[in-house]
């Protein structure tokens, strides 16, 4: 059962225009004598837009979105800032109206768009629980029934009767999703506001969503976070300027978000071997790693790196002078920036490096990678003692850790399911031994 249908949605809005000025005093004169016809104009061109889609007072923050979500999906939408996420969700909340194209709700919608949507900041928490509970459509006895719940999901009983003006963000977030939460709609949606929450209450609030949708309810969810997406959306979309450029799984939307978050990451002339190059004529005069290097053991270049290889990653650096006792380091994040692992020569591995002047390199050998198969990120620094960085780049590349059924199951790990595939043995023990030994 379909429960948001969206049919060639579009929305746009007037943009203020600077007010041009004139360098001359003649053209500040003749400025002068036109400007009560120039203001006619403008105060006639306020009830309508322009004619023409690329005139300058004219943005298009959604433009031809069609998509159909399903009763009881969860369904994440990204997009760098401005690609018209935010907007969607307010023409699905009611709070705007659409310029084109229309969207059909099955159910009751419930939304929670910004921190302290509804609240009043001189009304108390208990106060402001029924009349944001009544404005998302509750009945009085509805929020009776619910209250105490409400209040202890928040996690602020202490601070119901105080006004919520002397709420913290994160005080009011916890008690506006509460709310949203416990109105069970068939249709929830959600802006990126949990970020405001700690840790802690993000986890809640995420295991709630995740409830509302076992009970069969729509979700909606607009976040940054991907590694979130990743666990609790299986279907994404994905917005660019206004405009629905993807539709799929969520593994597959957010590569293809991926690629167009680190476009500088591809290049198509480099030999797959070298992950990174840089123009040694723009690092004259600084240190700088300029090349990654991916060998086999024979140090032969590498094409593709599988789960549980051993490879040796050669670092190529340039350094206009000479430092004894340097240090190299190598990174590697998740394709979203999630700190994955470090390995440094000093003074992790005790190992002291000399970056002579001029251009040279230094090899790191790495065992049976548990990396699962997906996408990653690699960077690399130069430092002396101390962690004094003479360069540092934590996402100098793309990494593609390619699969393999390293435990014979039949499938090969890979990150939707867990980062890292760890070289392990179950050791099962027979019922009868099991009683004896207590």
């Amino acid at each position: 059962m379909t429960a948001i249908r969206i049919s060639n949605l579009g929305k746009r809005y007037r943009l203020g225009i600077k007010e041009q000025r004139n360098d001359t005093l003649t053209g500040a004169a003749m400025a002068w004598l036109k400007a009560p016809i120039d203001n006619y104009r403008r105060l006639r061109s306020l009830h309508r837009f322009a004619d023409r889609d690329d005139a300058a007072d004219v943005i298009w923050a959604l433009r031809e979105v069609t998509a159909t979500i399903e009763q009881g999906e969860i369904v994440g939408v990204v997009g760098r800032n401005g690609a018209g996420k935010s907007t969607l969700l307010k023409v699905l909340s009611r709070i705007t109206e659409p310029t084109t194209g229309r969207v059909e709700l099955l159910g009751r919608v419930s939304s929670l768009l910004e921190v302290g949507t509804g609240f009043h900041p001189d009304l108390t928490g208990r106060e402001n629980v029924y009349l944001n509970g009544t404005i998302l459509g509750m009945k009085k006895r509805e929020i009776d029934r619910k209250f105490d719940e409400i209040v202890d999901f928040a996690e602020l009983p202490q601070f119901i009767d105080t006004p919520v003006k002397r709420y913290s963000s994160g005080m009011k977030v916890r008690l506006a999703f509460s709310v949203a939460a416990h109105l069970e709609p068939e249709i929830l949606l959600i802006d990126e506001v949990l970020a405001v929450g700690d840790v802690a209450f993000q986890r809640k609030c995420l295991g709630k969503m995740d409830d509302v949708a076992r009970g069969g309810r729509t979700v909606l969810f607009v976040s940054h976070n991907m590694e979130t997406i990743q666990q609790f959306c299986p279907r994404s979309l994905l917005m660019s300027g206004g405009r629905l450029v993807a539709d799929d799984a969520t593994e597959n939307v957010l590569a293809l978000y991926e690629r167009m978050l680190t476009p500088h990451l591809e290049d198509a002339n480099r030999p797959p071997h070298l992950l990174y190059q840089s123009n040694l004529a723009d690092r004259n005069g600084h240190f700088a790693v300029t090349a990654l290097e991916l060998l086999d053991e024979r140090r032969r270049p590498l094409t593709n790196v599988h789960t549980w290889d051993s490879f040796i990653l050669r670092v190529h650096f340039i350094a206009p002078y000479t430092v004894r006792t340097g240090s190299v380091v190598i990174w590697f994040h998740t394709a979203y920036g999630r700190p994955l692992a470090m390995m440094s020569t000093q003074p992790d591995s005790n190992v002291e490096v000399c970056l002579e002047e001029g251009e040279g390199f230094v090899e790191c050998r790495i065992e049976r990678l548990p990396f699962a198969a997906g996408d990653y990120s690699i960077g690399a620094g130069l430092a002396v003692p101390k962690r004094e960085w003479l360069f540092r780049d934590e996402h100098l590349a793309r990494f593609e850790v390619h699969p393999r059924d390293v435990f014979g199951s039949g499938r090969a790990p890979r990150t939707k399911r867990s980062l890292l595939a760890l070289d392990h043995q179950w050791i099962t023990i027979p019922v009868a031994a099991n009683i004896e030994a207590h």
